[in-house]
């Protein structure tokens, strides 16, 4: 859809150079297109990236999936992850057999509220699943002392976070797990795919194993050009592997990171200007000198048709998002016993994402800004 105001401005967009299309057709040209040589040197230069292993998958929710099926995470347990997240989250933890137990947030930040979760652990609880939304990672430290006082797993859901720093330390750097997301539209893309960033080299075999349906060291083979021709399994397994053409397109992305990363926390930086002491728009508190910001979400005080807002900027050529519909109001999810999540449920109306991807002009971000502002005086 466009406007008389000119071409739509998208949401969200992949940013494709020459670079990954040229990558693309040199996998096709040798004819290899599973997971093999490419997804190796993915992963080697994500190493490098985050100074610890890594093992690549087919997207982050199967990153997540995997990461806490390596953990021991299973039916009967019980994980902590705030309600405000993608469906994704939810479901690799359930797919494990184990219940998501829904959080509530901080109401600046939009973070997990540890203080929250705490009131929610029982004897159940085996792992904690703080999730980076837009970028921001709130008090990291202090979940990690919470995990550690109560002998809990930590898997982070950073797949918003790729590149973002926390004590000037990369995300997925440090820590028990961390899972991220490369599929179309995140800091970096491998058309889909996405990795698990861990220092327990046990569960990282695990991963390694069931990525591959839980044939045993099938990766080390395929790795050489081969494959297992005896199945050897001795865990539940999934088809979740990266495949080469995925691992050629994230491998030039990855060289590209700098640029594309300076650039989101440029636009975002532009869009903290424009509504800098507005009267009814609320932005979240991000350092963009150490967040990479995956979605710029706003909070709109107030807010008496979130619907009929987005229906006038599409008519004005603008998308606009929301992220996400609290997950504990999702019929799959709902927990009547449950305390309610008073914050959660009081900021989701107020929420409104707006377009935010490398390809956006400063002139975009201010022609979005300016017209929201306009439909809300």
């Amino acid at each position: 859809m466009t406007s008389d105001k000119g071409e739509l401005i998208r949401l969200s967009k992949s940013s494709i150079s020459d670079l990954e299309k040229d990558a693309v057709l040199g996998v096709l040209d040798r004819e290899f297109l599973g997971m093999g040589a490419e997804v190796v040197a993915f992963e080697a230069a994500l190493e490098l990236f985050f100074g610890r292993p890594v093992a690549c998958v087919v997207n982050g929710t199967a990153a997540l999936h995997l990461a806490l099926q390596a953990c021991g995470i299973g039916p009967g347990d019980e994980v902590l992850v705030p309600s405000l997240t993608y469906i994704a989250s939810f479901q690799a933890i359930s797919a494990t057999g184990a219940k998501p137990v829904a959080c509530d947030i901080d109401p600046l930040g939009c973070i997990l509220d540890i203080r929250d979760a705490e009131k929610r652990m029982t004897n159940r609880t085996k792992a904690i699943m703080p999730v980076h939304y837009t970028g921001g990672v709130g008090d990291l430290a202090g979940i990690y002392k919470f995990a550690e006082e109560n002998g809990l797993r930590v898997i982070e859901d950073a797949a918003h976070a790729f590149g973002t720093l926390y004590n000037d330390v990369r995300v997925g750097s440090f820590g028990d797990v961390a899972c991220f997301s490369f599929d179309g539209i995140k800091n970096i893309t491998s058309g889909e795919g996405g990795c698990i960033v861990c220092d327990d080299l046990q569960v990282l075999q695990k991963i390694r194993d069931a990525r591959l349906l839980g044939v045993q060291n099938d990766t080390e083979k395929r790795a050489a050009g081969e494959r297992s021709w005896s199945f050897g399994v001795g865990a539940q397994g999934w088809r979740y592997h990266m495949s080469n053409i995925m691992a050629a397109i994230g491998i030039e992305q990855l060289k590209r990171f700098p640029d594309l990363a300076a650039r989101r926390r440029e636009l975002a930086r532009v869009y903290d200007q424009k509504f800098a002491d507005h009267a009814v728009i609320r932005t979240l508190p991000r350092d963009y000198d150490h967040v990479v910001p995956h979605i710029y979400v706003v909070r709109i005080k107030n807010l008496v048709s979130r619907v009929d807002l987005q229906e006038k900027l599409l008519a004005l050529g603008i998308q606009s998002g929301v992220h996400y519909q609290p997950n504990h109001t999702n019929q799959y999810y709902l927990d009547e016993s449950a305390a309610p999540l008073n914050v959660t449920t009081r900021i989701y109306p107020e929420l409104l994402t707006l377009p935010l991807h490398p390809d956006l002009s400063d002139d975009d971000v201010v022609r979005v800004s300016s017209e929201l502002m306009r439909l809300l005086a």
